[in-house]
């Protein structure tokens, strides 16, 4: 699951970016990876209940060749508890098995739809493995992050790749983002919304303050109009004059109240089709 922390360098020993170490953590002996120096400034983007434990070595050509074997192992132990969760009759879903390089314990990640009693599971498999069975359940985003591949993009899915943490999307972010809400082009692997939907959304909430909301009263060379209409990323409004003709302006063409900006609580909706962004125009009285 790619877990970050903060390692002890034992006796202050450098270590080169990407070397390869066998470490010491709650879970037992785990091979890693290091990514930096811990700096306050890295420190500050990282959570604050930061496990913290001591790097025990570099990793050695017979370390190397044990994590192959134990890699290999898990194919078979996969296969087995397979068996073993059929035969009981256990409504789960096993997703993946990883066994720790010390062999103090094997974790095994399954999706299932409720709550799952795996007590006598847990034994059989503690018996048939002889070493510490710890049972994970997990989402359907972690099971994404574990098994799948590239994206629809035709890159490396970025769970899969660096993401250590799951980022909340929420479909306020694909609707500011798309000219269309079809699943199937703002789903990724996992069938939720897209994590890249998060990326650029901090981008166009700034962009979009900086545009007159719909409805909004401006001034333009050609006159007074309604903005009816927002293209966010071209920073462009569409404006409908009293003669009901309408017209597009760069927002440095237009006049109008910084109070008039559009908040970010407003509903989108797709309109104009070539838009980027637009709003739900407001109910005109009759």
């Amino acid at each position: 699951m790619r877990l970050l922390g903060i390692f002890a360098s034992p006796d202050g020993t450098p270590f080169h970016r990407d070397a390869r170490v066998i470490v010491r953590t709650s879970r037992g002996q785990e091979t890693g990876q290091v990514l930096c120096e811990a700096t306050p400034d890295v420190l500050r983007h990282l959570p604050q209940q930061m496990e913290e434990n001591k790097i025990i070595r570099v990793m050695t050509h017979a370390d190397i060749l044990e994590a192959k074997r134990i890699h290999e192992e898990e194919h078979d132990e996969f296969s087995r508890c397979s068996e073993v969760i059929k035969r009981m009759k256990i409504e789960m879903n096993l997703v993946r098995i990883e066994h720790i390089f010390g062999g103090e314990r094997i974790i095994i990640y399954y999706v299932a739809e409720g709550r799952v009693d795996f007590r006598e599971l847990v034994k059989v498999l503690a018996s048939e493995f002889q070493t510490r069975v710890e049972m994970r359940q997990i989402g359907v985003r972690d099971e994404t992050k574990l098994l799948s591949d590239f994206g629809d993009c035709g890159k490396e899915c970025c769970c899969n790749s660096y993401l250590t943490a799951m980022p909340p999307v929420s479909m306020k972010m694909a609707k500011m983002q798309k000219a269309t809400l079809d699943p199937t082009k703002i789903s990724g692997r996992c069938g939720r919304l897209k994590c890249c939907l998060r990326y650029e959304y901090s981008t166009y909430l700034e962009l979009l303050s900086q545009i007159p909301a719909f409805g909004a009263m401006v001034t333009t060379a050609e006159g007074t109009g309604r903005v009816v209409g927002q293209e966010i990323l071209r920073q462009r409004v569409y404006v409908e004059f009293p003669d009901q003709t309408r017209k597009s302006f760069s927002i440095s063409d237009v006049e109008f109240s910084k109070n008039s900006a559009t908040p970010e609580n407003l509903e989108v909706i797709d309109f104009p089709k070539n838009s980027c962004f637009s709003m739900r125009p407001p109910q005109r009285p009759t």
